[in-house]
């Protein structure tokens, strides 16, 4: 017998409870910010990720390009 143990947290993360707290706030008038904001924690993460992807890819690219450059001389 193995004494393992299952420590899988499936709990609600902080942009859905930001989320969720935007947007009932936007519905009840207590904010007046744009939708964008309001809906930021739920597609933000997503932005950044894209943009640290993008980037990565641009200095991957430099990179390469230099070195290129640097062995055709």
């Amino acid at each position: 017998m193995s004494n393992t143990t299952n420590n899988n947290n499936y709990g609600i993360g902080l942009p859905a409870i930001l989320g969720t707290t935007f947007i009932v706030l936007k519905l009840t008038k207590v904010i007046d910010w744009n939708w964008w904001w309001v809906t930021a924690p739920f597609w933000g993460a997503a932005a950044l990720g894209l943009f640290i992807l993008l980037m990565y890819g641009v200095i991957l690219m430099t990179g390469l390009l230099f070195l290129y450059l640097k062995r055709k001389r």
